[in-house]
C-alpha cells in the first residue's frame, strides 16, 4: 500500500505527470489533453481494484490563464445561474465557481461542468452563494485558495502517513479511549482515542462557564499525549465552544496535523473563536490564541459531507452522519482496525425534527460501543411536546406585549438562535403575536450567513424557502443590532424582541440588555437553552433576586425584578426520552454505552435506566479515566 502512487502510475504509462495524496483521496494530474477529456473509464478501473477514490486533474501546463478561463466559464454558464465569484485554485488545477443558483452551474448530468473541464482543463467546484454576505466564509477560503503550495504539500503529507503503515492483518489490536474533559460535566469535551498504531483527538473545548483556571480547559498534559505532534488527527463534531475553543491553541503550540469536520462547523467554529478572542480583548485579557491560530486551523482542515467515508490513521477510518444538533454538526462512525471494533462518538445529538433541522441518524453498517450525551439525561428531563412549548412561548410574549414591556431572548449564536429566529418569524407572518419591533444583537447575523451558505445541511422545509428565495432569515421583521448607540435606542424604544448572545448571560451583548432591563417587572427574560453550573444564567433562572454581572462590569450587582421564565422543550439537545428511543431505535443495538457530557447524577440516571432497559453495559468515567473498548 506505501507503493499505491507507483503502482497506479505503472498502469497508466506515459499519461499521469504527477501522483499525489489529497488526506486519503489520491489526486492524479495528467499532462495529456485526450486523457484529460476521455481518461475516466481508465481511471474507474483502476478505483475498482483498490478501492480508493481518485480524481483526474490537468497538468498546470495544460490550463489556460484563470483570465481566460474565468471568462469561458462566465459564457458557459447560464446567465440565470448568477455568478458572484469565481476564484483560481491554481496549485491544485482547480477554480471555484459561486453562484446563487449551483444546480444550473452543474447542468444536467453534469453537462456544464463537462463543458467548462473540456474548453479550460480547470477542475470546476461548485458552492452556492449565500443570501447573507459572510466576510468568515470569504477570508477561509481566500486561506483555502490562496495561490501557494503548502496545503497541496500539507495533504499529500497526511495521505503519506496513511498509507505509510497501512496492514490491516496486524494483530495485536486493542483500542481505548481516554477522557480529557466533559465527563462528570457539561464542557471542555475532548476523548483521546488511541490504538497502537494511532492517537485521534475527538473534539478540544472549554468550559464556557468558567472564566479562568485549569477547570476550564480539558487535561493536554497527560502522558497519553506527549509531544503534541504525536496526534495524529483532530475530529471535531461542531463547532460549540464547548467542543472546538481550544483547537487553535494547539496549532499555536506546533500542531500541524489534520482537523477533521464538516465545512459549515470550519466556518462557524473559526467566526465562535474569533469572537473568543474578542471577548477577551474587551476584558482586557490576554486571549488564549491570536487569529492567526485559527488560520492555522483552516489551513490544516479537511472536510467531509455526510456519509463520505475516509481513513485518517492507518488503522482508522471515520464515517460523519448527521447529529441534528446545530448546522453541520456530525456523529462520528469510527471503524477500526480492519473490521476489528466500530466506536460512534455521538457527541451532541438531537433526536427529534426541529425547524431548523432534520432529526440525529442512528442508523450504522456496524456498531459495537457508543459514547451518549446525558445533558438532559434524568428523569426530570422530560420534555414537553414542541408544539405545546411554542404556545407557551407565545402566551409569554403576548402578555408581554399587553404590559408594554420588553421581551429578552439570551441565545447560544449558534443553532438555538436560528431555531428561535424561525420560530419567531412564523408566529409574526401568522398573526399569533403583533408586529413589533424584533432585534438581533451579537454574532448571531453571521452565523444566519453561513446557515445560508449550506442549505443542504437544514431541515427540507427551510431548505426549500432558501432556494425560492423566500430565506426567513432576511425576512424584513428582523433588525441587526451592532453597535452601542443602536442597543441604546432598542433599551429606550418601545415593546420589542430582544435575541441577543450570549445564551449563558456569561458575556456579550444579552448582559448588557439585562443589567437594563432586570429592574422592570414589566419585561421578560426567557431561558431556552442550557445554563450551565456556575453561569450567570443558572444564577437568575433558578430564582435569585440579586446578581453580580460577569467580566467588564467589575462585579456590578443587579436587582432582579423582571420576570424569569425557562422554555423547556427547545433544546437543540436530546430529551430524557429522545435519548432513550434514540438507543432502543438504533440499528444495530451497541454491546457498550459510555455516558458523559452530563452532570453526575444525570449522567449516572441515564446510564442506569439504559442498563435496566437494553441489558447492556453502561459506564459513565470521569474526567482522567481509560476505557478499553477491544
Amino acid at each position: 500500500m506505501p507503493d499505491i502512487l507507483k503502482t497506479i502510475k505503472d498502469k497508466l504509462p506515459n499519461v499521469i505527470s504527477d501522483a499525489m495524496f489529497e488526506g486519503a483521496n489520491i489526486v492524479l494530474y495528467t499532462d495529456n489533453a485526450s486523457f484529460f477529456r476521455e481518461g475516466d473509464e481508465a481511471v474507474r478501473k483502476i478505483v475498482s481494484e483498490i478501492k480508493k477514490r481518485i480524481e483526474l486533474r490537468a497538468d498546470k501546463s495544460l490550463l489556460v490563464s484563470f483570465e481566460e478561463a474565468e471568462k469561458r466559464i462566465r459564457e458557459i454558464v447560464p446567465e440565470e445561474a448568477e455568478i458572484t465569484a469565481v476564484m483560481p485554485d491554481v496549485q491544485r488545477s482547480v477554480v471555484i465557481i459561486e453562484a446563487k443558483k449551483p444546480g444550473l452551474v452543474i447542468g444536467k448530468q453534469g453537462s456544464v461542468l463537462s463543458e467548462i473541464k473540456k474548453q479550460t482543463f480547470w477542475s470546476p467546484v461548485v458552492r452556492r452563494s449565500p443570501s447573507i454576505p459572510s466576510k468568515i466564509t470569504e477570508k477561509i477560503r481566500s486561506v483555502l485558495y490562496a495561490n501557494n503550495s503548502y496545503r497541496r504539500r500539507f495533504l499529500n503529507e497526511v495521505g503519506k502517513k496513511i498509507y505509510r503503515d497501512w496492514n490491516p492483518e496486524k494483530k495485536d489490536m486493542w483500542v481505548r479511549v481516554s477522557f480529557l474533559g466533559g465527563a462528570y460535566q457539561v464542557g471542555r469535551s475532548c476523548l483521546l482515542l488511541q490504538t497502537p498504531n494511532s492517537k485521534v483527538l475527538l473534539d478540544c473545548g472549554i468550559n464556557p462557564a468558567i472564566s479562568e483556571g485549569p477547570e476550564r480547559f480539558p487535561y493536554l498534559d497527560v502522558s497519553e499525549i506527549g509531544d503534541i505532534n504525536a496526534i495524529d488527527a483532530i475530529v471535531l463534531s461542531h463547532a460549540h465552544l464547548d467542543h472546538s475553543g481550544i483547537i487553535p491553541y494547539l496549532y499555536k503550540m506546533g500542531y500541524r496535523g489534520p482537523v477533521y469536520m464538516t465545512e459549515p462547523t470550519r466556518d462557524i467554529a473559526a467566526l465562535l473563536q474569533l469572537d473568543l478572542i474578542g471577548v477577551a480583548y474587551k476584558k482586557a485579557e490576554f486571549p488564549l490564541y491570536k487569529a492567526e491560530d485559527i488560520k492555522e486551523m483552516v489551513r490544516h482542515s479537511i472536510c467531509l459531507s455526510y456519509g463520505e467515508v475516509t481513513d485518517i490513521t492507518p488503522d482508522i477510518r471515520i464515517t460523519f452522519y448527521n447529529a441534528g444538533h446545530v448546522l453541520g454538526s456530525a456523529q462520528v462512525h469510527i471503524n477500526i482496525g480492519n473490521g476489528l471494533h466500530n466506536f460512534v462518538y455521538t457527541a451532541d445529538t438531537k433526536y427529534g425534527r426541529t425547524r431548523l433541522l432534520d432529526p440525529a441518524h442512528n442508523r450504522y453498517p456496524r456498531v459495537e460501543s457508543i459514547q451518549l450525551e446525558s445533558t438532559y439525561g434524568s428523569r426530570q428531563d422530560v420534555l414537553p411536546p414542541r408544539r405545546e412549548t411554542e404556545k407557551f412561548f407565545i402566551q409569554l410574549v403576548r402578555e408581554t406585549i399587553e404590559k408594554r414591556g420588553k421581551i429578552l431572548l439570551p441565545e447560544l449564536g449558534l443553532g438555538h438562535a436560528q431555531e428561535t429566529m424561525l420560530r419567531v418569524e412564523e408566529a409574526v407572518r401568522t398573526g399569533e403575536i403583533p408586529r413589533i419591533p424584533i432585534y438581533v444583537d451579537g454574532m448571531i447575523w453571521d452565523v444566519n450567513a453561513i446557515h445560508t451558505a449550506y442549505p443542504d445541511f437544514l431541515s427540507g422545509r427551510v431548505r426549500e424557502q432558501i432556494f425560492q428565495d423566500n430565506n426567513p432569515f432576511t425576512s424584513d421583521i428582523f433588525y441587526r443590532v451592532g453597535s452601542p448607540a443602536e442597543r441604546k435606542k432598542v433599551l429606550e424604544g418601545g415593546p420589542c424582541i430582544i435575541i441577543s448572545t450570549s445564551g449563558m448571560l456569561s458575556g456579550g451583548a444579552s448582559v448588557e440588555y439585562f443589567r437594563h432591563l432586570a429592574d422592570n417587572p414589566k419585561n421578560l427574560i426567557a431561558f431556552g437553552c442550557y445554563q450551565a453550573v456556575g453561569s450567570l444564567g443558572r444564577k437568575v433562572k433558578e430564582g435569585a433576586k440579586e446578581v453580580s454581572l460577569p467580566g467588564d462590569y467589575g462585579g456590578e450587582s443587579v436587582q432582579v425584578r423582571m420576570r424569569v421564565e425557562t422554555i423547556e422543550g427547545l433544546s437543540a439537545h436530546s430529551g430524557r426520552n429522545e435519548l432513550l428511543q434514540f438507543v432502543h431505535r438504533m440499528s444495530p443495538k451497541p454491546k457498550k454505552i459510555i455516558i458523559n457530557h452530563g452532570e453526575p447524577s444525570k449522567s449516572l440516571d441515564l446510564a442506569s435506566t439504559l442498563h435496566r432497559s437494553l441489558k447492556v453495559e453502561t459506564t459513565v468515567p470521569k474526567n482522567l479515566e481509560t476505557i478499553r473498548l477491544k
